[in-house]
């Protein structure tokens, strides 16, 4: 049995690239599933203190 795979057949490339491809299909899945999670989440929060916003921008200069 050879480890390389610069002499593998034609099958064991394929079967490779299936199951790379299987692979990130899962971690994109689990990505998606993760942020829709987390965004019903969010939604949900609410404030229970005023809000602070912020003020006019100032200009911080020293003319030496």
């Amino acid at each position: 049995m050879s480890h390389s795979l610069l002499t593998a057949d034609r099958g064991t490339h394929i079967k490779i690239v299936v199951v790379s491809l299987l692979g990130a299909i899962l971690i994109v899945l689990a990505g998606i599933a993760a942020h829709v999670s987390a965004g019903s989440e969010i939604a949900r929060l609410q404030a229970h203190a005023p809000v602070v916003k912020a003020g006019k921008p100032k200009v911080l200069a020293n003319s030496e």
